[in-house]
């Protein structure tokens, strides 16, 4: 079994920073791609931001493009994602994500990852 801890959430001002950690366990060492999704009250959760473990490629969605960095230590099987200039529609519950066995080339849905977090809250007031 593969396990997920995100930390590094919390409460911050529009247009600060914050840097969420998630450490990897188990078969998600495996794993083909590491990815951030979010998910506000009501909404679908959505793709933020992916990175394959073997070659460091990055992916981001449009709406964090710019804003946010995707990085991954691989000696301590630790995935980051830095947010800069945080606003408000950033505020949402944020999921790390394996993609374990995957072998295809698409990393921005959640079709992919079959190994989930629990999630920690970001949110940013305005």
């Amino acid at each position: 079994q593969g396990q997920l801890v995100e930390s590094g959430g919390g409460l911050v001002q529009a247009g600060g920073s914050l840097r969420l950690s998630c450490a990897a366990s188990g078969r998600t060492f495996s794993s083909a791609a590491m990815g951030w999704f979010r998910q506000a009250p009501g909404k679908e959760r959505e793709f933020v931001a992916a990175i394959r473990w073997t070659n460091g490629n990055t992916y981001y969605a449009d709406s964090v493009k710019g804003r946010f960095i995707i990085s991954r230590d691989n000696a301590k099987n630790t995935v980051y994602l830095q947010m800069n200039k945080l606003k408000p529609e950033d505020t949402a519950l944020y999921y790390c994500a394996a993609a374990s066995g995957y072998i295809g080339s698409v990393y921005a849905t959640k079709d992919p990852y079959n190994y989930w977090g629990q999630g920690t809250q970001v949110t940013v007031s305005s």
